[in-house]
């Protein structure tokens, strides 16, 4: 359970969307990826949601771009013209986080294209388990791709870590917000998908993700924290999370009876 790690060797443009800032560039292996910086606004924290919640789908055999490490040289940001883009790189030099970029790929319209009961209901599971208030009507974050759903931008994933208090506390919540969620209508299959899911994320493997987390981006100083007991406290949330994952389920499920 590893991720290539690429280095940037072309900025090309921002991608001018949410807080984030992030921008399209170009890698030495010559192909293009949509860079997440460690320099934003939601700084390292924004990167290991994204890298929890991608590999995560990446385990349920739900489609989502390649994810790689994306190093990114001190020289970026010295000749760049915008003053918010120039802080903006001269601040995430160092390991980033890069997902390729699906050229052609359209905005998924639920309107217009119905998803079927199992990938629905592995998706609304999984933002349930994860968290994520960033896949509504508004803002679905999912993509059309080649005729196929792909699955970005995870970096709503995890909010109890933007608090860092009571985690565990916070893993037991049903997650009210999931009644938002854009495939809920579509997905008939919970209970089904949440006894497969709960074989899948084994704690071994939740040991295993969280120890994918970098040391340079566990680096919040709370109370003297380690990024080894950062990856813990991880750990812990998801594993405790998942052992309780009724307390989720059973709000979906409701959530979804009140929508049909």
């Amino acid at each position: 359970m590893t991720l290539r790690t690429v280095n940037v060797t072309r900025y090309i443009t921002p991608l001018r969307e949410g807080g984030s800032l992030p921008a399209l560039a170009e890698a030495d292996d010559d192909f293009k990826y949509v860079v997440k910086f460690r320099g934003s606004g939601h700084g390292t924290k924004m990167l290991i949601s994204e890298l929890i919640g991608g590999t995560i789908a990446k385990l349920l055999k739900l489609r989502i771009p390649e994810l790689v490490f994306v190093e990114l040289d001190k020289a970026f940001g010295q000749t760049e013209g915008d003053e918010e883009i120039q802080d903006l790189l001269q601040g995430s030099q160092g390991l980033n986080l890069g997902l390729h970029f699906l050229s052609g790929a359209l905005t998924y319209d639920p309107v217009t294209t119905k998803i079927d009961g199992r990938t629905a209901s592995l998706i609304v599971w999984m933002d349930a388990f994860l968290t994520n208030v960033d896949r509504t009507v508004k803002n679905t974050n999912l993509l059309m791709w080649h005729k196929e759903l792909w699955l970005i931008d995870h970096g709503a994933t995890l909010y109890f870590h933007h608090s860092w208090t009571n985690h565990m506390k916070q893993a037991l919540t049903p997650f009210p917000l999931i009644k938002d969620h854009v495939l809920l209508p579509f997905a008939d299959q919970l209970e089904e998908v949440n006894a497969e899911c709960k074989q899948i994320l084994t704690n071994d493997v939740l040991r295993e993700i969280t120890n994918m987390i970098p040391d340079t981006w566990a680096n919040w100083t709370e109370d003297g924290e380690t990024p080894d007991s950062i990856r813990e406290v991880y750990y812990q949330f998801l594993s405790e999370r998942l052992n309780h994952s009724e307390n989720f389920l059973n709000e979906a499920l409701n959530a979804r009876k009140a929508l049909i």
